[in-house]
């Protein structure tokens, strides 16, 4: 049967005239034809369109204009009779040559070699009788096919090729196969999951966006904690809180604690023309901006530090105190710390704090149990403000990890593709988990967005960078500029993601921390999370709270 273009065309109400004479070519011309429908052309801003166009090997080309209704001629003017009765219409010839001559420039410049077949522009009237004797200066009766030609529709158009038809040779049938093609102009997603996964991406962020609602509904509040699951869009609404803050004028911080979500903090208020923090980034940072002495050891850090602060916060002009502090990832500070920031505002007991917060990601036990940023002794407590719905990953990851985040966690993302999960000991984890990222190349994914994460020691192209001392110079701002697939660890990686992580689980330090940081791992990842490692391992760290999750995964050999 001729091949048509498309298969089945979609023809409306008022072309039922077309759809009569696509029906009778369909059926009469020969099998190695080519019958296209609705062939639409643009040349430059003028558009044109071929409402029938025929290719045959062998033979040439038709280009065929469609008239229905009864149609005339009248001292040299065309008219249509019709169910809305008579009125003029445009000469039917002049139309298809000026739709022929766009289509053959166009095909010429999509094959690169000029359309020289014969070529005829016919016109054609399902519904009227011509008689046989009739023909017009621009319209000779061979090119012209009314009710009784349509009957031998296919004798009908190659007469008109091989009598009427201008061009020099009959079309080559190679030549015929390639015109076809660009008429088809077939092209599929190269990589279907990666093109999902991008409309999935884009559905978070609107998603997230709309979290401006709920800062707006707060925005008399002095003091809160916005408390959420991984993925709420908590850090998103601190760098909108900040941002709003500082646009009035105050002298806002915008803290966290890792050096990853430092770096990205940093990019985002980067891109600010308006007024900008004070301060962006780690706690520690801000001590030594202010003066506070450089120092080694976690007791420095924890201890000595913030309380080196305080005591500096109270030589402290007012005038560079802050009037607002912003913490992301708040679960991460420690009580000293807190304390030592409040002593750098300008109301301790009743100024504004912003802590974004998810309880269950405490992975550095800094609070003892303790419900983090609860109170600060007889400051004024915080305002709980709880964000249940998971806005940043699909539905199939926040379902992986939905029994660690609590059941308050309501996923908002599209569906997604199924968890996958590579079976092997846990000392071969990282070698099997390296194996994985070429093959995630090779699926369409590129390179930067990928992420692999360990769970116990770091990935050997982590370690090279802190052997090296390049974290800061090197390390995170090439992840932060998308340069490249990145290798981190779970605790330097939360309140950062990217579209694809795979994440090794290469055993725990402190199998007491081991269920809060699978959770940061798992729910790193927006669009593909990857899990590598022994699932009896994973059990004993959660006991069935992931195995049933991971049951579902989709075994994977990379």
């Amino acid at each position: 049967m001729v091949h048509c273009i498309p298969l089945e065309p979609e023809f409306s109400a008022g072309q039922s005239a077309e759809k009569a004479v696509w029906e009778q070519l369909r059926l009469s011309l020969p099998d190695d034809a080519v019958l296209a429908h609705s062939v639409a052309v643009r040349h430059g801003a003028v558009e044109h369109e071929i409402d029938l166009l025929v290719l045959w090997p062998g033979v040439g080309l038709a280009a065929i204009e469609v008239k229905g209704g009864l149609v005339g001629v009248e001292n040299g003017a065309w008219y249509q009779s019709d169910a809305r009765g008579r009125h003029p219409m445009k000469d039917p010839m002049a139309q298809v040559q000026s739709a022929s001559h766009a289509f053959k420039k166009w095909i010429a410049e999509q094959t690169g070699t000029a359309l020289n077949s014969r070529f005829a522009h016919i016109v054609c009237l399902p519904y009227t009788e011509v008689p046989a004797s009739w023909a017009k200066a621009d319209l000779p009766r061979d090119l012209l096919l009314d009710q009784k030609d349509l009957k031998h529709s296919a004798h009908s158009v190659r007469r008109a090729i091989q009598e009427q038809g201008g061009g020099y040779s009959a079309l080559a049938p190679a030549f015929a196969d390639r015109i076809s093609r660009h008429l088809a102009a077939d092209f599929a997603p190269e990589h279907l999951q990666t093109s999902e996964a991008l409309e999935n991406e884009d559905l978070q962020e609107h998603l997230t966006t709309r979290q401006a609602i709920l800062l707006g509904a707060t925005r008399s509040l002095p003091r809160v904690r916005f408390i959420g699951g991984a993925g709420s869009g908590k850090t998103w609404m601190a760098v909108e809180k900040a941002k709003q803050l500082a646009k009035d004028n105050e002298r806002v911080g915008l803290f966290c604690y890792n050096k990853g979500l430092g770096h990205y903090l940093k990019k985002q208020v980067g891109a600010w023309r308006q007024n900008k923090p004070i301060h962006v980034g780690e706690f520690h940072e801000y001590a030594r901006s202010l003066g506070v002495p450089d120092g080694t050891g976690q007791d420095y850090f924890d201890v000595q530090m913030p309380r080196l602060l305080r005591e500096l916060a109270l030589e402290l002009p007012e005038a560079e105190k802050l009037d607002a502090i912003i913490v992301d990832e708040a679960q991460d500070f420690a009580p000293e710390w807190w304390e030592a920031l409040l002593a750098c505002t300008k109301d301790p007991l009743q100024g504004k704090i912003y802590a974004f917060m998810d309880v269950r990601q405490n992975v550095y036990r800094r609070w003892n149990g303790e419900n983090p940023g609860a109170s600060f002794g007889p400051a004024a407590p915080l305002v709980p403000i709880h964000v249940d719905d998971n806005l940043r990953n699909t539905r199939r990851i926040a379902q992986t990890f939905k029994n660690l985040a609590g059941d308050q966690v309501k996923p908002r993302g599209g569906q997604g593709m199924p968890v996958r999960f590579v079976s092997c000991s846990t000392e071969d984890a990282v070698e099997l988990a390296s194996d994985c990222v070429d093959p995630l190349i090779e699926e369409g994914w590129a390179n930067n967005q990928i992420a692999l994460l360990t769970t116990n020691r770091r990935h050997p192209i982590h370690q090279e960078h802190y052997d090296l001392n390049t974290i800061d110079s090197a390390y995170w701002p090439a992840f932060h500029a998308n340069e490249e697939e990145f290798y981190g660890h779970v605790l330097g990686f939360k309140g950062l993601e990217r579209s694809v992580v795979v994440l090794c689980v290469n055993g725990f330090k402190d199998m007491s921390r081991a269920v809060e940081q699978l959770y940061v791992g798992l729910s790193r990842a927006r669009s593909l999370l990857v899990v590598v490692g022994d699932k009896e391992l994973i059990d004993e760290a959660c006991g069935t709270e992931l195995h049933a999750a991971l049951a579902s995964a989709t075994p994977w050999t990379p």
